[in-house]
């Protein structure tokens, strides 16, 4: 007995084109989606007074004391003005998603701050939270 299959490669192979941009249009997304979500977390984490490695270091006496006379809290929440977490934005591609500060001047005092009271990352909860987000978001 023999078998004949006729295939149209040119058809399959575009069908599978069409599959694969499917696919990485929801990865994008999916990543964007979760990149979102861990700025969400930053700010958050942060404003409560929390980095990921744990609860920030309190000011210094002197700094407190400025805080407290310019009509600021004197809980370490990394925000004076707010811009420097009103500048975090994320990108992503079809294979990576990033979170980065808009400004230079911002993402400077941002590796400041990061050095003496951790923020700008996610602990293990967070990071499988994250997980859970792109995996949901992946269609």
């Amino acid at each position: 007995m023999q078998v004949k299959i006729d295939s149209n490669a040119k058809e399959v192979e575009k069908r599978i084109g069409k599959k694969g941009k499917e696919l990485s249009a929801s990865v994008k997304k999916a990543l964007s989606i979760t990149a979102q979500q861990g700025i969400n977390i930053i700010e958050t984490r942060t404003s409560k007074g929390i980095g990921f490695k744990g609860a920030f270091k309190p000011y210094s006496t002197g700094y407190a004391l400025f805080r407290s006379e310019t009509g600021r809290g004197t809980k370490p929440d990394l925000s004076f003005t707010g811009q420097m977490l009103g500048s975090i934005t994320s990108r992503a591609t079809g294979k990576k998603a990033e979170i980065f500060f808009t400004r230079a001047a911002e993402a400077e005092k941002a590796a400041k701050n990061n050095k003496s009271r951790p923020f700008f990352g996610f602990n293990r909860a967070e990071q499988k939270q994250l997980g859970e987000i792109f995996f949901r978001a992946l269609k």
